[in-house]
């Protein structure tokens, strides 16, 4: 993973903690998820799209993009993954 700056680790947060605000009877973790991923994939395309002077330019960097993103996504949920799988007991512990 890339460098991250001092309050990267709070702005993942924030989104973690919104995420699990939504969590309900109606949003189960699945949807909430989906919902994550595709706000995620949203968001990536608009950025991907600023750094493009029109969509020719875009679509010619299509697979390089995708390539970035999905390198780097994999790269992130191995870490975390790595993490719950040596810290289980401990961040899945019930609260009771």
């Amino acid at each position: 993973m890339q460098e991250v700056d001092d309050e990267f680790y709070e702005r993942a947060d924030a989104h973690i903690h919104l995420s699990n605000d939504q969590i309900n009877e109606k949003a189960t973790l699945g949807k909430v998820s989906a919902s994550n991923m595709y706000a995620t994939a949203r968001f990536n395309a608009w950025v991907s799209a600023c750094g493009w002077n029109n969509g020719q330019e875009m679509a010619a960097s299509k697979q390089e993009t995708l390539d970035y993103f999905v390198t780097e996504y994999r790269k992130m949920l191995e870490e975390n993954l790595d993490d719950y799988i040596e810290n289980f007991d401990s961040y899945m512990r019930s609260s009771d």
